[in-house]
Protein backbone atom coordinates (compact mmCIF):
# COMPACT_ATOMS: atom_id res chain seq x y z
CA UNK A 1 0.00 0.00 0.00
CA UNK A 2 1.35 3.51 -0.57
CA UNK A 3 2.37 5.13 2.31
CA UNK A 4 0.72 8.35 2.62
CA UNK A 5 2.04 12.22 2.31
CA UNK A 6 4.23 13.46 5.55
CA UNK A 7 2.66 15.83 8.07
CA UNK A 8 4.73 18.61 7.21
CA UNK A 9 2.12 21.58 6.18
CA UNK A 10 1.36 21.74 2.80
CA UNK A 11 2.48 24.72 0.77
CA UNK A 12 0.51 25.56 -1.99
CA UNK A 13 2.43 28.82 -2.89
CA UNK A 14 5.37 26.81 -3.16
CA UNK A 15 3.54 24.17 -5.44
CA UNK A 16 2.68 26.96 -7.55
CA UNK A 17 5.79 28.81 -7.67
CA UNK A 18 7.69 24.97 -8.12
CA UNK A 19 5.29 24.70 -11.13
CA UNK A 20 5.58 27.90 -13.34
CA UNK A 21 9.38 27.86 -12.77
CA UNK A 22 9.38 24.87 -14.40
CA UNK A 23 6.70 25.44 -17.01
CA UNK A 24 8.88 28.52 -18.02
CA UNK A 25 12.06 26.88 -17.29
CA UNK A 26 10.76 24.17 -19.90
CA UNK A 27 9.64 27.04 -22.29
CA UNK A 28 13.37 27.90 -22.67
CA UNK A 29 14.56 24.92 -22.85
CA UNK A 30 12.77 24.10 -26.16
CA UNK A 31 13.57 28.01 -27.14
CA UNK A 32 17.46 26.74 -26.71
CA UNK A 33 17.43 23.53 -28.33
CA UNK A 34 14.66 24.73 -31.29
CA UNK A 35 17.87 27.01 -32.37
CA UNK A 36 20.58 24.62 -31.79
CA UNK A 37 17.88 22.54 -34.74
CA UNK A 38 17.85 25.61 -36.85
CA UNK A 39 21.30 26.54 -37.01
CA UNK A 40 23.22 22.91 -36.80
CA UNK A 41 20.76 21.01 -39.17
CA UNK A 42 22.92 18.43 -39.67
CA UNK A 43 23.65 17.45 -36.05
CA UNK A 44 20.17 17.38 -34.88
CA UNK A 45 20.52 13.88 -33.74
CA UNK A 46 23.81 14.92 -31.59
CA UNK A 47 21.98 17.62 -30.21
CA UNK A 48 19.78 15.65 -28.77
CA UNK A 49 21.77 13.23 -27.44
CA UNK A 50 23.83 15.56 -25.87
CA UNK A 51 20.85 17.63 -24.09
CA UNK A 52 19.39 14.18 -23.08
CA UNK A 53 22.36 13.07 -21.82
CA UNK A 54 23.36 15.83 -19.87
CA UNK A 55 19.59 16.04 -18.48
CA UNK A 56 20.05 12.39 -17.10
CA UNK A 57 23.42 12.97 -15.66
CA UNK A 58 22.34 16.23 -14.01
CA UNK A 59 19.10 14.39 -12.50
CA UNK A 60 20.45 11.22 -11.43
CA UNK A 61 24.31 12.09 -10.33
CA UNK A 62 24.37 16.27 -9.19
CA UNK A 63 22.89 15.58 -5.43
CA UNK A 64 25.60 12.53 -5.16
CA UNK A 65 28.45 14.68 -6.91
CA UNK A 66 27.17 17.76 -4.50
CA UNK A 67 27.41 15.53 -1.19
CA UNK A 68 31.07 14.20 -2.15
CA UNK A 69 32.30 17.42 -2.53
CA UNK A 70 30.61 18.80 0.52
CA UNK A 71 32.69 16.01 2.44
CA UNK A 72 29.69 13.99 3.76
CA UNK A 73 30.26 10.69 5.32
CA UNK A 74 27.27 8.47 6.37
CA UNK A 75 27.58 7.48 10.13
CA UNK A 76 25.68 4.51 11.53
CA UNK A 77 23.62 5.89 15.53
CA UNK A 78 26.37 4.69 17.65
CA UNK A 79 29.04 7.43 15.85
CA UNK A 80 26.31 10.04 15.63
CA UNK A 81 23.64 9.35 18.38
CA UNK A 82 22.79 12.82 18.86
CA UNK A 83 22.19 13.40 15.13
CA UNK A 84 20.54 10.35 14.59
CA UNK A 85 18.20 10.84 17.67
CA UNK A 86 17.04 14.45 16.26
CA UNK A 87 16.07 13.25 13.21
CA UNK A 88 14.32 9.98 14.34
CA UNK A 89 12.45 12.12 16.80
CA UNK A 90 11.59 14.40 13.08
CA UNK A 91 10.48 11.46 11.42
CA UNK A 92 8.65 10.32 14.26
CA UNK A 93 6.72 13.33 13.36
CA UNK A 94 6.62 13.97 10.40
CA UNK A 95 5.35 10.43 9.41
CA UNK A 96 8.64 9.92 7.18
CA UNK A 97 11.21 7.65 6.36
CA UNK A 98 14.48 7.66 7.70
CA UNK A 99 16.90 9.52 5.11
CA UNK A 100 20.72 8.45 5.14
CA UNK A 101 22.16 10.16 8.34
CA UNK A 102 25.78 12.01 7.23
CA UNK A 103 28.18 13.96 8.99
CA UNK A 104 31.08 16.70 7.08
CA UNK A 105 34.32 17.31 8.84
CA UNK A 106 34.24 21.01 8.78
CA UNK A 107 34.34 23.84 11.10
CA UNK A 108 31.80 25.97 9.30
CA UNK A 109 28.15 25.48 11.14
CA UNK A 110 25.83 24.33 8.69
CA UNK A 111 23.67 21.70 7.05
CA UNK A 112 22.16 20.28 3.76
CA UNK A 113 19.91 17.73 2.55
CA UNK A 114 20.21 16.15 -0.83
CA UNK A 115 18.29 13.03 -2.40
CA UNK A 116 15.90 13.11 -5.32
CA UNK A 117 13.71 11.47 -3.09
CA UNK A 118 12.86 10.38 0.31
CA UNK A 119 13.86 7.02 -0.69
CA UNK A 120 17.22 8.21 -1.88
CA UNK A 121 17.61 11.26 0.63
CA UNK A 122 20.70 12.16 2.80
CA UNK A 123 20.72 14.87 5.49
CA UNK A 124 24.32 16.05 6.51
CA UNK A 125 25.15 18.29 9.23
CA UNK A 126 29.02 19.64 9.79
CA UNK A 127 30.54 18.98 12.97
CA UNK A 128 30.92 22.75 13.57
CA UNK A 129 26.96 22.80 13.40
CA UNK A 130 26.66 20.10 15.64
CA UNK A 131 29.44 21.10 17.99
CA UNK A 132 27.67 25.03 18.48
CA UNK A 133 23.73 24.63 18.94
CA UNK A 134 21.52 23.24 21.44
CA UNK A 135 19.66 19.81 20.96
CA UNK A 136 15.90 22.23 20.38
CA UNK A 137 18.32 24.44 17.83
CA UNK A 138 19.81 21.33 15.82
CA UNK A 139 15.87 19.66 15.74
CA UNK A 140 15.15 22.93 14.22
CA UNK A 141 17.93 22.70 11.54
CA UNK A 142 16.97 19.39 10.67
CA UNK A 143 13.27 19.80 10.10
CA UNK A 144 14.17 22.98 7.99
CA UNK A 145 16.23 20.29 6.01
CA UNK A 146 13.86 17.32 5.73
CA UNK A 147 10.75 20.04 4.46
CA UNK A 148 12.95 20.31 1.49
CA UNK A 149 12.99 16.13 1.42
CA UNK A 150 9.36 16.23 1.70
CA UNK A 151 8.60 19.13 -0.55
CA UNK A 152 10.57 17.45 -3.09
CA UNK A 153 12.90 20.78 -3.53
CA UNK A 154 16.11 18.56 -4.54
CA UNK A 155 14.47 17.31 -7.64
CA UNK A 156 13.03 20.31 -8.55
CA UNK A 157 15.76 22.66 -7.85
CA UNK A 158 18.11 19.87 -9.81
CA UNK A 159 15.98 20.18 -13.20
CA UNK A 160 15.73 24.00 -12.52
CA UNK A 161 19.21 24.38 -12.59
CA UNK A 162 20.08 21.76 -15.64
CA UNK A 163 19.23 24.56 -18.19
CA UNK A 164 21.58 26.92 -17.21
CA UNK A 165 23.99 24.00 -16.91
CA UNK A 166 23.52 23.54 -20.66
CA UNK A 167 23.33 26.79 -21.67
CA UNK A 168 26.81 27.47 -20.20
CA UNK A 169 27.86 24.37 -22.37
CA UNK A 170 26.28 25.47 -25.30
CA UNK A 171 27.42 28.85 -24.93
CA UNK A 172 31.53 27.93 -24.39
CA UNK A 173 31.35 25.37 -27.15
CA UNK A 174 29.05 27.60 -30.09
CA UNK A 175 31.28 30.42 -29.05
CA UNK A 176 34.40 28.56 -29.80
CA UNK A 177 33.58 26.77 -33.03
CA UNK A 178 32.02 30.78 -34.19
CA UNK A 179 35.48 32.36 -33.51
CA UNK A 180 37.28 29.39 -35.24
CA UNK A 181 35.25 29.65 -38.39
CA UNK A 182 35.53 33.42 -38.25
CA UNK A 183 39.37 33.27 -38.03
CA UNK A 184 39.62 31.14 -41.38
CA UNK A 185 37.26 33.59 -43.28
CA UNK A 186 34.19 35.39 -43.75
CA UNK A 187 32.05 32.14 -43.29
CA UNK A 188 27.96 32.50 -43.78
CA UNK A 189 27.97 29.89 -41.59
CA UNK A 190 30.11 31.32 -38.56
CA UNK A 191 28.20 34.36 -38.38
CA UNK A 192 25.10 32.05 -37.90
CA UNK A 193 26.66 30.22 -35.17
CA UNK A 194 27.60 33.49 -33.07
CA UNK A 195 23.87 34.13 -32.70
CA UNK A 196 23.91 30.49 -30.30
CA UNK A 197 26.19 31.91 -27.67
CA UNK A 198 23.71 34.99 -27.54
CA UNK A 199 20.56 33.09 -27.34
CA UNK A 200 22.53 30.51 -24.86
CA UNK A 201 23.40 33.82 -22.20
CA UNK A 202 19.94 35.09 -22.21
CA UNK A 203 17.93 31.59 -21.58
CA UNK A 204 21.25 31.20 -18.71
CA UNK A 205 20.17 34.33 -17.66
CA UNK A 206 16.55 33.81 -17.14
CA UNK A 207 16.93 30.41 -15.68
CA UNK A 208 19.22 31.42 -13.48
CA UNK A 209 17.22 34.69 -12.00
CA UNK A 210 14.37 31.71 -12.02
CA UNK A 211 15.52 29.23 -9.89
CA UNK A 212 17.24 32.29 -7.56
CA UNK A 213 13.66 33.30 -7.09
CA UNK A 214 12.25 30.18 -6.10
CA UNK A 215 15.00 29.34 -4.16
CA UNK A 216 14.54 32.14 -2.08
CA UNK A 217 10.90 31.40 -1.44
CA UNK A 218 11.93 27.39 -0.71
CA UNK A 219 13.58 28.37 2.42
CA UNK A 220 11.19 30.42 3.44
CA UNK A 221 8.68 27.76 3.12
CA UNK A 222 11.06 25.37 4.70
CA UNK A 223 11.80 27.71 7.97
CA UNK A 224 7.80 27.62 8.18
CA UNK A 225 6.88 24.12 7.87
CA UNK A 226 9.48 23.25 9.69
CA UNK A 227 8.41 25.51 12.68
CA UNK A 228 5.09 24.15 11.99
CA UNK A 229 5.81 20.78 13.05
CA UNK A 230 7.67 21.07 15.92
CA UNK A 231 6.19 23.47 17.28
CA UNK A 232 9.27 25.94 18.28
CA UNK A 233 9.86 28.36 15.84
CA UNK A 234 12.25 30.62 18.59
CA UNK A 235 14.79 27.09 18.16
CA UNK A 236 15.14 27.43 15.10
CA UNK A 237 15.05 31.16 14.82
CA UNK A 238 17.92 30.73 17.50
CA UNK A 239 20.04 28.69 15.43
CA UNK A 240 19.85 30.74 12.33
CA UNK A 241 21.04 34.02 14.76
CA UNK A 242 23.79 31.96 16.07
CA UNK A 243 24.53 30.28 12.47
CA UNK A 244 24.35 33.32 10.70
CA UNK A 245 26.42 35.10 13.87
CA UNK A 246 29.20 32.19 13.55
CA UNK A 247 29.78 32.64 9.88
CA UNK A 248 31.89 35.84 10.55
CA UNK A 249 34.17 34.05 12.39
CA UNK A 250 34.74 31.43 10.06
CA UNK A 251 38.01 32.15 7.91
CA UNK A 252 37.41 33.59 4.22
CA UNK A 253 39.38 30.30 2.89
CA UNK A 254 36.91 28.30 4.50
CA UNK A 255 33.72 30.01 3.44
CA UNK A 256 34.75 30.55 0.00
CA UNK A 257 35.28 26.49 -0.41
CA UNK A 258 31.68 26.26 0.80
CA UNK A 259 30.32 29.31 -1.38
CA UNK A 260 29.88 26.77 -4.81
CA UNK A 261 27.55 24.98 -2.47
CA UNK A 262 25.61 27.80 -0.96
CA UNK A 263 21.66 26.52 -2.71
CA UNK A 264 22.36 23.62 -0.46
CA UNK A 265 22.96 24.90 2.79
CA UNK A 266 20.74 26.05 5.92
CA UNK A 267 22.23 29.09 5.57
CA UNK A 268 25.07 30.76 2.45
CA UNK A 269 28.48 31.19 3.69
CA UNK A 270 27.83 34.56 2.58
CA UNK A 271 25.05 36.60 3.01
CA UNK A 272 24.55 39.56 0.50
CA UNK A 273 24.32 42.91 1.71
CA UNK A 274 23.32 44.85 -1.37
CA UNK A 275 20.27 45.23 -3.08
CA UNK A 276 21.26 43.14 -6.46
CA UNK A 277 23.55 40.70 -4.63
CA UNK A 278 20.29 39.92 -2.81
CA UNK A 279 18.11 39.05 -6.58
CA UNK A 280 20.67 36.88 -6.93
CA UNK A 281 20.94 35.27 -3.50
CA UNK A 282 19.92 31.86 -3.10
CA UNK A 283 18.34 32.62 0.65
CA UNK A 284 16.11 35.27 1.58
CA UNK A 285 17.75 37.91 4.10
CA UNK A 286 18.30 37.01 7.83
CA UNK A 287 15.92 39.39 8.85
CA UNK A 288 13.17 38.27 6.72
CA UNK A 289 13.33 34.89 8.14
CA UNK A 290 13.34 35.76 11.49
CA UNK A 291 10.44 38.34 11.17
CA UNK A 292 8.48 34.95 9.64
CA UNK A 293 9.30 32.96 12.54
CA UNK A 294 8.49 35.42 14.63
CA UNK A 295 5.07 35.74 13.24
CA UNK A 296 4.62 32.02 13.36
CA UNK A 297 5.39 32.23 17.48
CA UNK A 298 2.94 34.99 17.93
CA UNK A 299 0.17 32.77 16.40
CA UNK A 300 1.13 29.54 17.99
CA UNK A 301 1.09 31.69 21.35
CA UNK A 302 -2.96 33.29 20.42
CA UNK A 303 -4.70 30.65 18.41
Amino acid sequence: MARTRSRYAPDRGLTTRMVSTMFFIGLLYVVLVGVLLAVLRGAWPVVLVVAGGLFVAQFWFSDRIAAYGMGAREVTPQEAPELHGAIDRICALADMPKPRVAVARSDVPNAFATGRSERTALVCATTGLLRRLEPEELEGVLAHEMSHVAHRDVAVMTIASFLGVLAGIVTRVALWGGLARNSRGNDPAGVLLMLIPLVSAVVYALSFLLTRLLSRYRELSADRTAALLTGRPSALASALTKVSGQMARIPTEDLRKAEPYNAFYFVPAFAAKESLGRLLSSHPPLEQRLDQLARISAGLSHP
